[in-house]
């Protein structure tokens, strides 16, 4: 393939700028800008071969080393359709070795349908498509996020962006005016009282304030929690813009908290802030150490009025679980209500085999699935559940 000086116009030009749509498709943040400068990159490079084209677009392209699988494989897909020559310079393994190779393999070709770079399924003809929609809609409620395609993970954003939590109000200490109160407001009726009223003294009076308890989440956004991190920062924006006090923190190797960037009302704007927030997107994981900064930079600021906490991992510790479950038992006796959601459970044998899950188990409330849209909307009837019997209602074999 050559590619010279002044060819970046026309239906090349046009060919960089789809590949770049699919890029976004596929979950890569690539803007107009960087399809300009890749534009004017390659204009003033005079590409010769398909390595330095491959090496050009990629340095303007990606901006972490975690894209790179996806780039790869977008541009096998999309160069070669166009008959641009052999594979990618980084295509020497074989694709589709394991499982997450065949999945990435499988997102990428999606993104390229969406872009119209790989030839759609044709509508079934005589379909109704009210009863149609309301069937897709109930399967993709019970359908594991780690097996969507992209057309149906935009589909599912847009459900889980409706996603609302309700949370019961609980009884503070704090008195407020309140006609059907039991208390007199001594205070209030003295004041009532100066306003002219000389046969009867009205009589004020308050009761206790109600109000729901703060909701902090820590969710986990390692390596092994990639395939659902995304779709829970959709929830959790979700919920960020439809409640007050809200505080959300993620973890990999260490803690951030992104409460301020998901208050956007804008999802796009707010998931970007975040993704230039987190420095350990898709890295280990080190529970115990952050369990650990939390409480101790955190839990006073935010674990206030029986605060309820959402904790959203796997469970799988590469520290070996060294210190985390004097943090998990700290947090539990900081808070009103303690609630795992852990995505393994989607698994109907799991067993809590990793020590990880074994040093959190004894110290949480509820211990609930995480892995589809009705089991994130089931989290309101948990966290009304006063008693804290809510522990994976499937009841499995070790429970």
């Amino acid at each position: 393939m050559q590619v010279n000086p002044g060819t970046t116009h026309g239906r090349f030009a046009e060919n960089v700028m789809h590949f770049a749509h699919a890029l976004r498709a596929a979950g890569v943040a690539v803007g107009s800008d960087r399809v300009l400068g890749a534009l004017q990159a390659l204009d003033i490079a005079g590409v010769q071969r398909r390595e330095d084209f491959y090496w050009t677009l990629a340095a303007v392209f990606l901006s972490r080393r975690e894209q790179f699988d996806v780039f790869d494989q977008a541009f096998q897909v999309f160069w070669d359709r166009r008959g641009t020559g052999p594979a990618s310079p980084a295509a020497a393994a074989p694709a589709g070795t394991d499982a997450d190779a065949q999945e990435l393999g499988r997102r990428v070709a999606e993104a390229l349908a969406l872009t119209g770079s790989a030839p759609r399924d044709r509508e079934q003809p005589g379909k109704p498509p009210v009863a149609a929609a309301a069937s897709d809609t109930e399967r993709l409620r019970r359908q594991d996020f780690a097996s969507m395609t992209m057309d149906e993970l935009a589909q599912a954003r847009k459900l889980v962006a409706n996603l609302r939590l309700p949370i019961p109000e609980i009884r503070m200490r704090r008195m407020a005016p309140d006609p059907q109160g039991l208390k007199v407001d001594l205070r209030a009726t003295l004041r009532a009282s100066l306003r002219g009223y000389a046969d009867i003294i009205p009589l004020r009076t308050r009761a206790n304030w109600r109000h729901p308890p703060p909701l902090v989440i820590l969710c986990d956004v390692s390596g092994s929690m990639s395939r659902y991190s995304r779709m829970f920062l959709h929830f959790l924006h979700a919920v960020s813009n439809d409640r007050d006090r809200v505080h959300t923190f993620v973890f990999g190797t260490r803690l951030t908290n992104i409460s301020r960037h998901l208050r956007h009302r804008d999802v796009d704007i707010a998931l970007d802030a975040v993704a230039q927030a987190v420095a350990d997107w898709s890295g280990g994981t080190r529970i115990g150490a952050a369990l650990k900064e939390f409480n101790l930079r955190w839990s006073r600021r935010v674990l206030a009025q029986n605060a309820a906490v959402l904790l959203i991992t796997d469970g799988l510790d590469r520290e070996g679980a060294r210190g985390l479950a004097a943090e998990m038992e700290r947090l539990r006796k900081s808070c009103g209500r303690l609630l795992w959601l852990n995505p393994l459970l989607r698994y109907r044998d799991f067993q809590p085999l990793a020590a990880g899950v074994r040093a959190m188990l004894p110290h949480v409330d509820a211990f609930l699935p995480a892995h589809d849209i009705d089991s994130l909307a089931s989290l309101g009837a948990a966290l009304s559940d006063a008693r804290g019997n809510t522990r994976n209602r499937r009841e499995p074999a070790w429970t």
